[in-house]
């Protein structure tokens, strides 16, 4: 639930919605999505984030990232490492969880209502903090995917959960334009 005198900010996870968006069909459109969410309250901040390979020539995450940054989005495209493990194998090592939750908790004290895209389970400490603090928060993911993509114990945590799949006529691309 929603209520339009409140301060929103969005918290997006960005490999986390793209496999859900993947997972079920869905073309997110980004500026639907922040229209949406525009809609449902005060939006205050749209934050972005992702991991990049910083040894390509081009990261097909970079036209995303560019049009989101230009469009009323707060990006943060941390490098990935590349590591070599016992085995000998080329690892890569990417994460955003830490800048992620850390953004959100600065941000507790400007907003009323954070609607987190993701449902990794390692946010759930992030939840509850967040309400410690007097904060509703919303979590954005997907259980109708043919593997669930949201935490259970995170669900359990949040104020609201909102599937990705009931946003698909909302934030569904239905062209291939842009953002």
């Amino acid at each position: 639930m929603f209520y339009k005198d409140e301060r929103l900010a969005l918290f997006i996870d960005g490999s986390s919605l793209h496999g859900a968006g993947r997972a079920l069909g869905i073309d997110i459109d980004y500026k639907l999505l922040r229209d949406e969410f525009a809609r449902r309250g005060r939006l205050v901040r749209a934050h972005y984030y992702t991991c990049v390979s910083d040894t390509d020539e081009f990261s097909p995450v970079k036209p995303l990232t560019d049009w989101l940054g230009y469009n009323g989005f707060t990006v943060l495209a941390k490098p990935v490492r590349e590591y070599v493990d016992a085995g000998g194998r080329k690892k890569v090592k990417g994460a955003i969880g830490i800048e992620l939750a850390t953004d959100a908790l600065l941000a507790a004290p400007h907003v009323d209502h954070v609607v987190l895209f993701s449902g990794d389970g390692d946010f759930r400490s992030l939840v509850q903090g967040l309400q410690r603090l007097g904060k509703r928060v919303s979590v954005a993911s997907t259980l109708k995917s043919s593997t669930p993509m949201a935490s259970d114990d995170l669900r359990r945590q949040a104020d609201n959960f909102i599937d990705i799949d009931d946003l698909r006529d909302v934030i569904g691309r239905t062209d291939r334009a842009a953002g």
